[in-house]
């Protein structure tokens, strides 16, 4: 997981903050003359944050996107803009990763206990697992003008790319209202640019995957960079000895079990890091660290060891951040 490290405070550093996603975003910002003040900021943020939950969540029965999962096989929805610019990032990001990336495994949540209809977190049976697996694939999925169709009764989930999205149209905002220096949370996907009060860099805390305590492997400082950190820690189940983790394998139907425990990318854009941190997390160190490299994408592995954990960045990620004192 990122976190802020440092932040401190400035005469005219301004934050506001709330709840999102089941979860919360925060925006430090350096406030310039004559710029917004804090209530104008956080009005700004909150609708942009209310536009992706009606589009968007799959925890609310009335967005576009719970709408559009709700309807059988070979129906066709008529979406907004951003719905159908995250669907085909989700395809490219399916296509590049030969499937193991997909937005729909919504079904596949559910049935092992993790999803919005998910009831308990078990291992399925082998003809359930089946069934429910001819409802999963990106290929089922087609873009027919403003509309989405599927030709099988497929869900669409985007909570893996959603909040990097929400942090560039954020970011975007901030910028239009001439802030140039800000740091945007939402659930943890985070863009940082300029700096704060007195010229120190905004830091970010890339921590250690534990649920007891708070622990930072590397502390990095950020200037016009999306950060998103994706691990298999925060939400698991334990059966029969094996730990299964919330992030699916969707060519396998099952989630990961390899020792990849967290995967961090750093990108200019917050909504391909959060694509991409998933990506990497499912496809595991070997895989995941290989198409990295071919991709120069800068990312930070952390993966369990018999005696804890060991991190290695990638040369990308070491070379983006050459010098920067821990």
């Amino acid at each position: 997981m990122a976190s802020l490290a440092g932040c401190g405070a400035g005469e005219r550093l301004e934050t506001v903050s709330g709840p999102t996603m089941g979860s919360t975003w925060s925006v430090q910002y350096v406030k310039p003359e004559g710029g917004p003040a804090a209530p104008a900021v956080k009005a700004e943020v909150e609708a942009i944050l209310a536009e992706v939950d009606r589009q968007m969540s799959t925890y609310r029965s009335d967005s576009d996107i719970e709408r559009f999962n709700g309807l059988p096989a070979h129906s066709c929805q008529p979406m907004p803009g951003p719905v159908l610019q995250l669907v085909r990032l989700g395809e490219q990001l399916s296509r590049d990763s030969d499937g193991a990336f997909d937005l729909t495994v919504e079904p596949l949540l559910d049935l092992w206990g993790f999803g919005p209809q998910g009831r308990v977190e078990k291992v399925p049976d082998v003809a359930a697992l089946a069934q429910v697996r001819q409802r999963v694939g990106h290929g089922l999925l087609r873009i027919e003008g403003a509309q989405l169709c599927k030709d099988a009764a497929v869900e669409v989930d985007f909570n893996s790319i959603a909040a990097g999205y929400a942090v560039d149209r954020i970011a975007a905002r901030l910028g239009e209202l001439g802030i140039s220096s800000y740091l945007a949370e939402a659930t943890g996907e985070l863009k940082a640019a300029g700096r704060k009060p007195g010229g120190a860099p905004w830091r970010v805390a890339l921590e250690e995957p534990r649920d007891d305590r708070q622990v930072a492997e590397r502390v990095i400082a950020v200037d016009g960079y999306g950060v998103s950190t994706s691990g298999d820690y925060r939400h698991y189940f334990e059966q029969d000895g094996q730990r299964y983790s919330h992030t699916f394998d969707a060519r396998l139907g099952r989630p990961i079990t390899h020792k990849l425990a967290a995967v961090t990318v750093v990108h200019r854009s917050a909504l391909m890091a959060d694509g991409l941190s998933t990506l990497l997390l499912i496809l595991g160190p070997e895989a995941g660290w290989d198409y990295a490299e071919k991709h120069d994408i800068a990312a930070f592995f952390v993966l369990r060891a018999d005696t804890g954990f060991v991190t290695r960045g990638n040369p990308a990620f070491e070379q983006l951040f050459a010098g920067q004192a821990n």
